[in-house]
């Protein structure tokens, strides 16, 4: 089956289309802050825990959203499911947790949003979407940007910490494909709300394990390790997992990857500002290219 970024079908309305951009805007907001609390939360908690924390308090808000809702708590296709969790949930988290140990908040979040890129092929190879002339173009530009604060031609990242957070981003674009074609596959019988609590709750038991088994610093309970954990379970975790399978029930999968570029711009510029992780004019200048190529972007997905 095929996902096609032509003018809206009657499957996907303008409406539609809109609200996803709406709950992009959101996105954008929370999990560009998270970026800044996760850094803040290493000096308390080992990344493999602080990522078991989270996705158990998460999960157990979704589960009660259903509840609260009268939704239906049936899994969805278990086998699909399981894939999602371990791909979006497991690997993206474990892995950008683990490089923000000794990465910079701002850096490791720009390498673990290569995401839309690896989406943009992977919903290409599989989903076969098509992207029109303007929506390239903001590619072009994407990939401009992203090279400008990257320079990956001067040796000033760590290379094991740079590995690290690109994987993620795999990890998330191979989640957001398999989200993708489930929601095809289904339609209107799988909300977005049920696929993110299974999924969650699948990935977060695997990174439970990972958690028990790996060697990690002692955690350190204190006021601020607390509200870290508040945020992500009720805002970064189950709200914002939920707005992205809301985003990728609407929008072609690589779509929605390259307009969630605008999360690690903000996280520079929020980096910068609380971290003192000062942007040489290099990524000043990728920054302002990839602002471009999202308001491009999102200009052609709301018409």
């Amino acid at each position: 089956m095929s996902a096609s970024a032509s003018p809206p079908s009657p499957s996907t309305p303008l409406s539609a289309q809109r609200a996803a951009v709406a709950a992009l805007l959101a996105l954008t907001l929370i999990w560009s802050s998270n970026w800044i609390v996760m850094k803040l939360a290493m000096s308390s908690c080992g990344p493999f825990d602080f990522s078991a924390f989270r996705y158990v308090g998460s999960t157990a808000v979704l589960f009660l959203f259903l509840l609260v809702r009268g939704e239906s708590l049936r899994p969805p296709p278990l086998g699909a499911t399981l894939a999602i969790g371990l791909t979006q949930t497991t690997g993206f988290t474990a892995l950008a947790q683990w490089a923000l140990v000794r990465g910079g908040a701002g850096q490791t979040a720009l390498l673990v949003y290569t995401m839309p890129f690896w989406g943009l092929l992977l919903a290409w190879l599989f989903l076969h979407e098509r992207l029109r002339v303007a929506q390239w173009i903001s590619v072009l530009l994407a990939v401009v940007g992203m090279l400008l604060i990257l320079r990956p031609w001067g040796l000033h990242a760590d290379l094991r910490n740079g590995l690290l957070a690109v994987s993620s981003g795999l990890s998330w674009a191979a989640g957001t494909v398999l989200s993708k074609r489930l929601f095809l596959r289904h339609g209107q019988n799988l909300s977005a709300l049920r696929l993110t609590a299974w999924q969650m709750l699948l990935g977060g038991v695997a990174l439970g394990v990972l958690a028990l088994l790996a060697p990690q610093r002692p955690v350190d309970w204190n006021l601020g390790l607390v509200a870290a954990l508040a945020f992500n379970v009720l805002l970064a975790g189950g709200l914002a997992w939920t707005l992205w399978a809301f985003v990728v029930q609407r929008l072609p999968a690589g779509i929605a990857g390259l307009s969630s570029l605008a999360i690690p711009t903000t996280g520079v510029l929020m980096a910068w500002a609380w971290l003192g992780e000062r942007p040489g004019a290099a990524e000043i200048a990728g920054v302002l290219v990839i602002a471009a190529a999202l308001l491009l972007l999102l200009r052609s997905v709301s018409r």
